[in-house]
């Protein structure tokens, strides 16, 4: 044996194989782990997070008042009934979370710090070999997979995203980005403004208010808002009538879905109705003669931009008791000591609060290859959105814009174990989303169509995103009334995933 066959065979036993691999730890990941354990007891699997706990954004978000911007009883799995009231808080979220890892062994596979840094499939070995960093050692891994899982959602977690304004750089105040919030940081008397009004801008004004001296949200332009009990009162009902948790959980879980089916129907087929419903309902949270029509009357179609849900109505209720207010114009320029506005308003200021959202992660920012050509995923067609034309044994969780994101990551799940358990019944090693002839010319369109979803960190970033077709499997859909019965029933031999 040489001396260079010799190193290569030291490295080669530090190389970890295992059968799946799964990138990201936070509510997806977790639920992949869940999945794949209980549909194949005999599986190897390891999850990789870079961060330094599961749970992702709940994880790494500590700003102020922190919660669900969807309703536990959906965005809780299907498998793990929520307990606790409609709107949570994340520590309520983190150990929900925590239950289902420890309830199922799955802290054994997860590994924290461990940032995947490339990705390389070779169709001679039927295998992706990954490159992964130790945060807390720097050390450099190699692991070996046969199918890979991408769970690790779709933003940077390590700093927000903060447009460049005029004279940023002259304010002697404090400038915060929610996701990078400081432990000690102090609001007690001051003057607070808040550049935003999405969810954060809306979880966020509640929880400062009582504390600052004022906190104005500044926005460009306005979101719809609709506020809703903390509590569902159905489960209060239930509740009072002992019935077993888990059909609490179920009936709440159809009863949250039906409302949101509902309403995402009327956003594309009566818009202008949900319109007046969602202003009116904004209306009566607000004191009399506010201008609603100016702060809460959107340009957009109602659901073509989240819709910020208020618990309680907390928000409004800052409003009506003075110590928040809303403006709606643009930054001219930052001055010394605050903001002047368009219109010539000078907003003074000693804390300012860049809630203008996030950086979109094209899958974790990994460098991928297949057969050692680097991939462009703008150069690939989705695959129902879960899978990507050349790229073999790979599978993404994207979550729904207007349901919450689990729901569709348990359909997932779901699919990615059919889809395993097919393949192991045709003896395949290899499986590739491939374009039939009859798709040959098939129009392509944007990951995401912006006549249907449009928010800030989808605009910026869409060109770096895959494409979907006009027709079905090349399709992205957003909707879980349309794929909760869509895809467990997609077939699997149709001739658009081609085995090997």
């Amino acid at each position: 044996m040489t001396m260079t066959e010799k190193s290569r065979a030291a490295v080669d036993e530090r190389v970890e194989h295992v059968d799946v691999l799964i990138v990201g730890a936070g509510i997806s990941g977790i639920g992949a782990a869940y999945h794949l354990r209980e549909q194949f007891p005999g599986k190897s699997f390891v999850v990789f997070d870079a961060l330094g706990g599961h749970g992702g954004t709940w994880w790494t978000h500590r700003y102020p008042g922190v919660r669900s911007d969807s309703d536990l009883f959906t965005f809780g799995y299907r498998f793990k009934p929520w307990r606790g009231d409609s709107i949570a808080s994340s520590e309520e979220i983190l150990r929900y979370l925590d239950e289902v890892v420890d309830e199922n062994g799955l802290d054994a596979h997860i590994r924290h710090q461990h940032r995947v840094t490339a990705a390389s499939w070779s169709t001679d070995d039927r295998r992706w070999t990954v490159d992964v960093t130790r945060g807390d050692t720097g050390e450099q891994l190699r692991f070996t997979t046969g199918f890979l899982w991408m769970c690790q959602g779709y933003y940077r977690h390590a700093e927000g995203y903060t447009p460049e304004w005029p004279g940023l750089d002259s304010f002697q105040g404090q400038v915060v980005h929610p996701q990078t919030w400081p432990a000690d940081l102090d609001l007690t008397g001051k003057q607070v403004v808040v550049i935003g009004s999405g969810a954060t801008a809306a979880t966020l004004i509640p929880a400062i208010a009582a504390d600052a001296a004022h906190v104005t949200m500044l926005q460009r332009s306005p979101t719809f808002f609709l506020a809703r009990p903390r509590t569902h009162e159905l489960a209060t009902t239930l509740r009072a009538l002992d019935i077993p948790a888990e059909w609490t959980h179920e009936i709440l879980r159809r009863a949250h879905i039906a409302e949101l089916d509902a309403l995402t129907r009327m956003s594309f087929e009566t818009p202008e109705e949900l319109r007046a419903l969602l202003i009116e309902g904004m209306r009566a949270e607000l004191p009399e003669g506010f201008d609603v029509d100016r702060h809460f009357n959107p340009r957009y179609r109602p659901w073509q931009q989240r819709i910020a849900m208020l618990p309680d109505g907390d928000m409004f209720a800052a409003i009506r008791e003075g110590k928040a207010s809303v403006a709606t114009d643009t930054i001219a320029e930052f001055t010394g000591t605050g903001i002047r506005l368009t219109s010539g308003e000078v907003m003074e200021a000693d804390v300012v609060v860049t809630a203008t959202g996030f950086d979109l992660s094209v899958f974790g920012d990994i460098a991928f290859t297949v057969d050692e050509r680097p991939v462009d995923f703008a150069d690939t067609v989705t695959y129902r959105g879960l899978m990507f034309t050349g790229l073999p044994n790979l599978a993404y969780v994207f979550g729904y814009f207007r349901y919450s994101w689990t729901l569709r990551a348990d359909l997932i799940s779901d699919f990615v174990c059919r889809l395993l358990r097919h393949m192991e019944e045709k003896e395949a090693t290899m499986v590739v989303p491939t374009l039939r002839d009859s798709d040959a010319g098939m129009q392509l369109g944007p990951w995401v169509d912006p006549e249907n979803f449009n928010p800030g960190y989808l605009t910026r970033s869409v060109h770096l995103m895959p494409k979907q077709g006009d027709r079905e499997p090349w399709t992205h859909l957003h909707e879980y009334y349309e794929e909760r019965d869509l895809l467990p029933a997609a077939g699997l031999d149709d001739g658009t995933l081609v085995y090997r």
